[in-house]
C-alpha cells in the first residue's frame, strides 16, 4: 500500500495530519479540500469530510476514484458505548455496522452482505496489533456502530448495545467501510473516545475532542509504519 487515504469527519480531527502535509490542498472537489503528505515513508491523502454518513461516503469515493487510495483509514473521535471503555481509549474497529439501518437492507439487497457487519482489513488490523507496543494509549479491538445521531440517551444506548455489543459509536465509520467494501479497498477505523456512558453529552465531546483527535492521529501514524 503506497498511497493511504486518511478520512476525518471534522476539522479538529484532520488538524493533527496537517502538520505532515503540504500547506495548500492539492485539489478541491465536492466542496472538500484534499491534502497530500507523507507519514513513515508512505504518501497520504487527507481530507475532512464533514459529519454524517453521506458526507463521509462522498469523501471516501473521491479518495478512491480521484486519488487512487490503496486503502482508507477513518481517523478521529467516538463516543464510548461499553461501560469498560474510558475517555481517551482508542478503538480499533474489527468490524463496523449501521445501528439505524434495517437488518435486511444490505443483506437482501445490494451489496448482499453475508451479515450486517462490514469487516475491517486483516492487513490493517495486523498492523494495528503490531504497533500496539509503540503507542502510549490503550488500544481496544471490537465493534464500532454508526448512525445519524449523537447518542446520549440511556434507552437508545441500551437498545444499540443489546443488538451489537459495540465498544464505540460514531456517525461515519460504517459509511466509509461500506464504500470501501463495494470498491474492494482495505478499510480500518481508528477512533479515540471523547465521552462515555458515565461522562455523556456534547460538553464532554467538545472538551475532549482536540486531545482525542491527536491521540487517534498518533496511533494511525504509528500504524502506517507497519503496513
Amino acid at each position: 500500500m503506497k498511497r493511504i487515504g486518511i478520512l476525518c469527519a471534522g476539522d479538529a480531527e484532520l488538524a493533527p495530519y496537517l502538520t505532515k502535509t503540504e500547506k495548500q490542498p492539492i485539489a478541491e472537489a465536492a466542496m472538500l479540500k484534499f491534502y497530500r503528505g507523507r507519514i513513515k515513508g508512505k504518501e497520504i491523502i487527507a481530507v475532512s469530510s464533514g459529519v454524517c454518513k453521506v458526507n463521509a461516503a462522498i469523501a471516501a469515493q473521491l479518495l478512491i476514484d480521484r486519488f487512487h487510495a490503496d486503502c482508507i483509514i477513518n481517523s478521529g473521535t467516538a463516543g464510548g458505548m461499553s461501560k469498560t471503555v474510558r475517555i481517551f481509549d482508542t478503538i480499533i474497529a474489527r468490524r463496523t455496522v449501521y445501528h439505524d439501518v434495517a437488518r435486511d437492507i444490505l443483506t437482501d439487497f445490494h451489496p448482499y452482505l453475508p451479515s450486517v457487519f462490514f469487516p475491517s482489513s486483516p492487513q490493517l488490523l495486523d498492523a494495528a496489533e503490531r504497533c500496539r507496543p509503540q503507542v502510549k494509549t490503550p488500544l481496544l479491538f471490537g465493534t464500532i456502530v454508526t448512525g445519524e445521531t449523537f447518542v446520549t440517551k440511556e434507552t437508545q444506548r441500551d437498545r444499540i448495545n443489546a443488538k451489537f455489543e459495540p465498544l464505540a459509536v460514531d456517525m461515519e465509520s460504517a459509511a466509509v467501510a461500506h464504500v470501501c467494501y463495494v470498491n474492494q479497498i482495505p478499510f480500518l477505523a481508528v477512533r479515540t473516545i471523547t465521552d462515555t456512558p458515565e461522562f455523556s453529552g456534547l460538553a464532554h465531546f467538545e472538551q475532549n475532542c482536540k486531545t482525542a483527535a491527536e491521540i487517534a492521529a498518533a496511533v494511525v501514524s504509528e500504524l502506517i509504519g507497519w503496513i
